[in-house]
């Protein structure tokens, strides 16, 4: 975490990306920006994915975090990672989304929609020893179970598990993005995986080698 009295030239000799927004903030730089966009769009669309459902709406929650980086270029100050600011905005939006559902009927995920072979962003709370073709099948499918898994938690305890696994943030960055403290985030976190633990209890072991098993790291 930076120091309160740290400089943005302090910040921004250790943070790429916070020079380039820099050059976005003082000089309108249209390549620095697109650089960010470039580095982060993929990423950020995939938290959202795992937020909101629907990767559509993902890509048009991503675009409009990046319309308001832009918006707010001239008020930037960074005071923490340019990523941690950036999937601060990306997670009010989605909270705003996640909010107006409330009331609206959950429309169940298909559990064969796992995409292509090859790793997928809900697969990283699958420990995978090998790509032995034999367990390729089984294993999306436990993937699309565990999407339906995130689908059950609360929006607080699924946006954290998302920064955790899928952007790999420790307590201290997710607490900067949902603006919790750490223990907060370290209770939410715990809490999160023994739901998710009961949950998916009749799947995490559905391999007596082992093969397919819930990640619990940190």
């Amino acid at each position: 975490m930076p120091l309160a009295s740290e400089s943005s030239t302090q910040m921004a000799l250790r943070d790429p990306d916070i020079r380039l927004m820099l050059r976005v903030r003082d000089a309108d730089d249209s390549a620095a920006f697109g650089q960010l966009v470039e580095l982060y769009n993929h990423r950020l669309v995939t938290v959202l994915q795992n937020l909101v459902g629907s990767k559509e709406e993902a890509e048009d929650l991503a675009q409009e975090a990046f319309l308001r980086v832009f918006r707010g270029r001239k008020r930037y100050h960074p005071r923490a990672k340019f990523s941690t600011w950036l999937f601060t905005i990306a997670n009010n939006l989605a909270l705003n989304v996640l909010r107006s559902r409330q009331r609206k009927p959950v429309v169940p995920l298909n559990l064969r929609d796992s995409g292509p072979l090859g790793p997928r962003p809900q697969e990283q709370l699958v420990h995978d020893r090998g790509p032995q073709p034999q367990h390729q099948l089984a294993h999306q499918e436990l993937a699309g179970v565990i999407r339906q898994a995130l689908e059950t938690l609360n929006e607080r305890q699924r946006i954290a598990v998302v920064l955790n696994k899928f952007e790999d943030m420790n307590y201290a960055e997710i607490a900067a993005v949902m603006g919790l403290t750490t223990k907060a985030v370290k209770s939410l976190l715990s809490r999160a995986r023994e739901n998710l633990r009961i949950v998916l209890k009749s799947y995490v072991q559905m391999d007596r080698s082992g093969e397919v098993a819930m990640n619990g790291g940190e």
